[in-house]
């Protein structure tokens, strides 16, 4: 599938919500749905905002647009839409500042009528939120997506497998975490979650921030990889030294966690269902309410996570949905991302230079990042 087919693919996905919401075009501007849209391409230029500078436009016959002013027009048209079908519509930088209602009131004269418009940012009065429509429209992954997720889940994994094989202790969490930054930009991938904890922050935090703390014995990185707008989510512990027997004993049952949410990944299965699984394989294996102590993960793509899987969460795996699972015990975590197929998930994180805790669940294996030893 080349870049064309999948935006056209997107756009009648598009053009379908805009007509069971009775609307007349869809509003682009977030930096993940501008890169869902495009196929890859970025409207990032401060990345402390959500919004992008420029956006996209999907009438309901299908006409798309590219809306910016004249600033970044032609270089997203050069760069984030080559080989694309939006018509582009530029403007002046300074009309923009003017008003926070701009970009609605621009966009409706692209309409041919009346029509109310929904956008995923802000643009003035009487425009319809719809971020929660435009991430259904995401949820599934086209041919094209699922080639460069797995690419990217394969490029990331191994840069933190080189990376990991390399560390010495007593470096601080703050320079495992450049290191980690920059393995990953070598692959042209961002790391838009980096998080390190060192020897008793393992414990203490489950979003252990870098600090100048300098690990001794054991050190976790987590990771968000992100390139092209999609998103692979991993956990590693390394320790140095022998592996003490209870946290073995603790990584074995977040492996088991995860090996249930792997097997009930499956078109269909709810966010409820798949919480209350993992609730119940904590309990067993012996380590009740666990799960309360931070979130088990749930769907991915475009953002770290799209919902996660909660007591009251009436959301559905999609066919070929993305998703990041990341079950901890005190103390330990793992965390791989991967794709729901009709016959069961993908992994793509996974990685044949890391140790990894097998487990079987209907007869079937799973494999889970384990400690690596140094």
């Amino acid at each position: 599938m080349n870049k064309r087919d999948e935006i056209n693919a997107k756009v009648d996905r598009l053009v379908e919500m805009l007509a069971a919401k009775n609307l007349g075009g869809a509003l682009i501007g977030s930096q993940p749905n501008f890169s869902w849209l495009s196929a890859g391409g970025s409207n990032g230029i401060d990345l402390s905002r959500e919004t992008g500078a420029g956006a996209l436009f999907v009438r309901n016959d299908g006409k798309r647009f590219v809306l910016a002013n004249r600033i970044e027009i032609q270089r997203l048209l050069d760069e984030e839409l080559i080989e694309t079908d939006f018509e582009p519509v530029e403007f002046g930088w300074e009309e923009e500042k003017a008003s926070a209602a701009f970009f609605g009131l621009r966009t409706r004269r692209l309409l041919d009528d009346n029509s109310a418009i929904g956008s995923d940012i802000y643009s003035g009065p009487g425009v319809v939120p719809l971020e929660s429509e435009l991430a259904r429209c995401r949820y599934q992954l086209t041919e094209s997506e699922i080639e460069r997720l797995r690419a990217l889940g394969s490029d990331a994994s191994e840069a933190i497998v080189k990376l990991a094989h390399e560390l010495q202790p007593g470096e601080p969490e703050q320079q495992v975490a450049r290191r980690v930054a920059d393995g990953l930009a070598v692959h042209n991938i961002r790391s838009i979650v980096t998080l390190v904890a060192a020897d008793d922050r393992i414990s203490k935090y489950r979003h252990p921030v870098p600090t100048s703390q300098r690990w001794q014995h054991a050190v976790m990185i987590v990771v968000g990889a992100q390139r092209g707008g999609l998103i692979t989510s991993f956990t590693r512990i390394v320790h140095h030294g022998t592996i003490p027997d209870d946290l073995r004993r603790r990584t074995e049952a977040a492996a088991q966690v995860n090996a249930q949410l792997l097997a009930a990944t499956k078109p269909g299965a709810s966010g409820a269902d798949l919480f209350k699984l993992a609730a119940q394989t904590y309990a067993s294996e012996g380590f009740a309410n666990e799960e309360r102590l931070h979130h088990q993960g749930g769907a991915t793509g475009y953002r770290t996570r799209d919902w996660v899987a909660h007591p009251a969460s009436n959301e559905r795996v999609q066919l070929h949905q993305a998703f990041a699972w990341n079950p901890s015990v005190t103390g330990t975590k793992v965390e791989e991302t991967c794709i729901a197929f009709a016959d069961g998930v993908e992994v793509i994180t996974g990685n044949a230079g890391w140790p990894q805790v097998s487990t079987r669940v209907d007869g079937r294996e799973y494999l889970s990042p384990d400690i690596l030893q140094l």
